[in-house]
This record gives C-alpha cells, structure tokens and sequence, in this order.
C-alpha cells in the first residue's frame, strides 16, 4: 500500500492499535534516522538495527503470553499491540518465535509497532492472509520466509520505510561476504548489526539447518501480498540462492549483496 493511499479514519480498520495524536508517538516508537523519507538518497549509507531484544522486559513477557493465549484459543485475528501498554509497545523491537504456533492467525496486525525486525517464523503462520504492519517506520526489511504464507493476498506497508523503495529507491545494507562454513560462527548468538538477526538456524529456501553448511545473504525484492517487499534471504548454500525466483518488476532483477548496486530510476527522478 503507498503511503498516500492512507485509509479513511472512520474505516478504523485498526481498531485502538492507532495512536491518534501525532506527537505521541514518541511514547510507544523510537525515532529512526536510516532513511529519508521524503526525497531520494540513493547513494546513502544504510545499516541493520543493531538493537537486541531485552527478553527480561515487561512488555515482552507480556506478549509472549498473549501468543500463547492466541495459540490456544485458535483466533483468526490478533492484534497483540492493543493488549499492550504505550511503554511495552516501545519494549518491542522483534516478535518472539512462537509465532510459529499462530497457525489459525489470518489476520495479523502490527500498526504503528517500534519493531526492527520480523522473524523467520512468521513463514509457519499458514494460515495468514493479510499483514498490517503499516506505520512500522523502523521497520526496513523482512524475511525471505515470509513467502512460505502462501495465502497472504494483502498487506498494508509504509513503503517510504523499506530498503529500496520504489518512491525513493534507498540503498540496501551491504552483506557479508558468504562464509562456506559456520565453523567460527554461532549461528544462535550473531552480530544483527552484521547479520541483520540475533539468530539464524535454518535455510530461508531449503530449510535446512545452518549449521550443516555455510550462510550465503543476498537481497530480492518481491510482491509479496499487495506490496514489493525487500527480503533478506539467509540460505545455505550458493544452489539454494541460485534456486530464487527473479526480482519484481522495476526492480533489481537477480539476488544481489547491497551496498553500491544499481537500481531503477525512483519515482521522483
């Protein structure tokens, strides 16, 4: 969804999840400086979030026991951030992998959220059909797993904010360069800062566990839903990346390692 096709306020398609006064978003979302959202800066240096999620915060206990209240009761929608106080909500920077257990979630909804990262569980949530992670502006990228939600059909997403977009066309972070072993690695425990996660234990294509093999990132932007999102793919091997599908229209048309890459003329050019 672009950013100026914002929904009309009585549709209150969010339900409380919205904060109504601009100025208070302070109270539940960081300020972000990555990216300029309202002119091009395609040569830019960009980075991941190098924030850790604090597991001992309140606002995080709490959402683990909402997910297991989710879980159990089979609920086809959930919009954890409105059982959330402004302070927790800000606690926030990741979901936890339990959302794996979301199998009858078909609805998921994360408006306004102080998130910096999704992670690759959210590919175990069969059952999602729309993603509404809009007003996330501290939110760059996602998982390549997310394409594992094959009925996903909508999604609402601040596009301005994503690596590569096509307003602004942004760069993308450079990756590492790809190790043949994880040898000298923990694949538990990484640098998000280098990496783009804390963890990284199975192949984004294959899904085969990391430790076997080696970890080859490269960058693909694809339609996912109603968007073009720029997916991180973490995969185990050369085959697995040669195995991706093409980029979207108008984009970088082959998986690609960031930093100084060439991409289409933004909108505004």
């Amino acid at each position: 969804m672009t950013d100026e096709a914002e929904p009309r306020l009585d549709l209150n398609r969010w339900g409380d999840t919205s904060d109504p006064a601009p100025e208070r978003r302070g109270l539940r979302q960081d300020a972000c400086s990555c990216l300029d959202q309202s002119r091009p800066h395609p040569r830019a240096r960009v980075g991941f979030h190098a924030e850790r999620q604090d597991t001992s915060a309140p606002g995080w206990r709490h959402l683990l026991e909402l997910i297991d209240e989710a879980a159990a009761d089979g609920r086809e929608e959930f919009r954890p951030l409105t059982e959330l106080s402004p302070e927790e909500r800000r606690q926030i920077i990741t979901l936890p992998p339990s959302i794996a257990q979301l199998t009858a979630v078909r609805h998921l909804v994360l408006y306004g959220s102080n998130l910096v990262r999704i992670p690759p569980e959210i590919g175990a949530m069969t059952s999602l059909e729309e993603f509404t992670p809009y007003t996330s502006y501290r939110l760059h990228w996602f998982p390549y797993e997310i394409t594992r939600c094959r009925k996903l059909t909508r999604s609402t997403v601040s596009t301005r904010a994503l690596f590569g977009n096509y307003k602004m066309r942004p760069p993308f972070p450079q990756l590492q360069p790809s190790p043949a072993s994880v040898a000298d690695l923990d694949p538990g425990n990484l640098d998000p800062r280098r990496w783009g996660a804390t963890a990284i234990r199975r192949c984004s294509v294959c899904d085969r566990p990391i430790e076997q093999s080696g970890l080859h990132q490269v960058w693909i932007s694809l339609r996912v839903a109603t968007d073009v999102l720029p997916l991180l793919v973490s995969a185990c091997s050369a085959a697995c990346v040669a195995a991706l599908p093409g980029g979207a229209r108008d984009y970088i048309p082959t998986p690609h390692k960031g930093g100084p890459v060439d991409q289409p003329a933004s909108d505004w050019d």
